[in-house]
């Protein structure tokens, strides 16, 4: 058994930070019940582009939609209407929590909050995932990954310092305010177990990108140092730590502690610069990070990354600058279970990357996204309707 299974979770949700986190429940074993809005064609992600599945032209062919969305099931349902609300109500009396990645002010127009739906199920958990929270000036903004990123200071932490300002490489924010919509549903739902009361759990993509900036932001609110992009890729404080010219390409290195800079300086053969005064701790290192630069350079510029990952294995933090193709063909993922496949409709497979939590050896078997409303009949049914009523209820355009 998953940790999470028997767990039933209705998911309001579209895009992509809210089903990245109910993805991380699914595949703990929890039911995700994806409710989407059928008068809107569903979740948009259903038609981001520009690659979808081969020999399919459904609705869930889009591959940005299967990644977010396998392993769960569909209902469509027109949360507007009243009739839409009566299923609602009817779903959640069996559900331990509710999510939705609304605009701010969103869920209480659809009737989504904890007081509404508490009265019906006291211990239902209702956690809101918001670009910029349900209460305030910005409860009507909407909101994105990328333009939160640039705001909270990310654009001017990445790249190099003479190039313009640079987002992240992936939707950080969006992948990791997921992941705390996933951890504040846990925590809701164990609460309630324990107390018979559920509650409102908030999380917005400003807050949790404002939050990760972590130790740099208590620089700044506590010396006063406003950090700025370094050359490199390097580490702000830690050195060596940064990209460094090898004979073919590039290698990443990180001695984030002395002892690895010690063993750095006896893997290339050159001892002596542990003696050096200006190489003596992080903090002259840091003041003579030039020299430092040069000189790693000179000396590994010498081999080629292979031959250096070689020399430093389980020595030296290290590892080769690869693109996505690269990394996804390295051999310490093709020859594990980091990749599975899901077997597609139409004869092929899907492609897709295991969770990161291991459960005992466990894992959750994977199928493939839904089409829209594909589980509408038999969740209903679950419900009690009768065949006649799911027949009308789809002939009035509630499902």
């Amino acid at each position: 058994m998953l940790p999470l299974s028997g767990l039933r979770i209705v998911a309001v949700e579209q895009y992509g930070a809210g089903p990245f986190g109910t993805l991380y429940l699914a595949n703990l074993g929890a039911e995700i019940i994806k409710v989407e809005d059928i008068s809107r064609g569903g979740d948009v992600a259903r038609t981001v582009g520009p690659y979808f599945v081969e020999g399919e032209s459904g609705d869930n062919s889009s591959l940005f939609f299967q990644a977010f969305n396998h392993n769960k099931r569909s209902l469509s349902l027109n949360l507007s209407s009243p009739k839409g609300q009566e299923i609602l109500h009817k779903l959640i009396l069996s559900a331990d929590a509710l999510t939705d990645n609304l605009r701010g002010d969103v869920p209480d127009k659809l009737g989504i909050t904890y007081k509404q739906l508490g009265k019906i199920n006291p211990k239902l958990v209702c956690a809101h995932l918001t670009a910029y929270g349900r209460d305030g000036d910005r409860a009507k903004w909407p909101g994105y990954d990328y333009p939160v990123q640039a705001e909270v200071g990310y654009f001017k932490l990445t790249g190099e310092p003479d190039g313009p300002p640079t987002r992240c490489g992936l939707s950080l924010v969006d992948l990791s305010t997921g992941v705390a919509l996933a951890l504040a549903v846990v925590s809701g739902i164990l609460n309630a177990r324990e107390t018979g009361r559920g509650r409102d759990i908030d999380v917005s993509l400003f807050d949790n990108a404002l939050y990760n900036l972590s130790y740099v932001a208590m620089w700044q609110l506590n010396a006063g140092h406003n950090q700025k992009r370094v050359p490199r890729s390097a580490h702000f404080s830690l050195n060596p730590c940064q990209l460094y010219k090898t004979q073919d390409d590039w290698i990443y290195v990180m001695c984030n502690k002395e002892k690895f800079w010690a063993a750095l300086c006896q893997c290339i053969e050159h001892p002596e610069l542990t003696e050096a005064a200006q190489f003596a701790n992080f903090k002259a290192r840091r003041e003579n990070l030039q020299e430092l630069t040069r000189t790693l350079d000179d000396i590994l510029s010498r081999k080629t990354t292979a031959e250096w990952l070689s020399i430093f294995s389980g020595q030296v933090p290290a590892a080769p600058v690869y693109d996505v193709a690269q990394a996804l063909t390295n051999p310490f993922v093709s020859a594990t279970d980091r990749i599975q496949s899901i077997p597609c409709d139409h004869g092929g497979d899907i492609k897709v990357l295991a969770p990161p939590i291991r459960c005992d050896g466990e894992r959750v078997k994977f199928r493939r996204a839904p089409t829209l409303g594909e589980d509408t009949k038999a969740i209903l049914t679950e419900l009690g309707y009768s065949d006649a009523e799911i027949t009308q209820l789809a002939n009035c355009g509630i499902i």
